[in-house]
């Protein structure tokens, strides 16, 4: 059986930091590329970044450039997304996702999907 599960969500100050997970479980994380998307309420959902576990190609969201970083260890079977200097922005319920291929930020090519984690944002 195919799953993500993401964790790490909490609330944080502007500026603050996060690191959150998505363990994955069913297949082998070295032939899918993982993205993590995020919705905010009233907006679509938005990719934040992605990677291709094989190589460690690497994609990401202008709005997050310099400030997220994005990893994998494969024998732990997890991914993960390191978000600092926060803003009040990033508040969103943050999704993991696999696919195969290239990553990409678009959403409707991956499926399938954690159940998400709230991050938010907020002095």
């Amino acid at each position: 059986q195919v799953q993500l599960v993401e964790s790490g969500g909490a609330l944080v100050q502007p500026g603050g930091s996060l690191r959150l997970s998505c363990l994955v479980s069913g297949f082998t994380l070295n032939y899918y590329t993982v993205g993590w998307f995020r919705q905010a309420p009233g907006k679509e959902r938005e990719g934040v970044s992605s990677i291709r576990p094989r190589d460690g190609r690497t994609s990401f969201a202008d709005s997050v450039k310099g400030r997220f970083t994005i990893s994998r260890d494969n024998a732990k079977n997890t991914v993960y997304l390191q978000m600092d200097s926060l803003k009040d922005e990033d508040t969103a319920v943050y999704y993991c996702a696999a696919r195969m291929g290239i990553p990409t930020m678009n959403p409707s090519l991956y499926h399938v999907w954690g159940q998400g984690t709230q991050v938010t944002v907020s002095s």
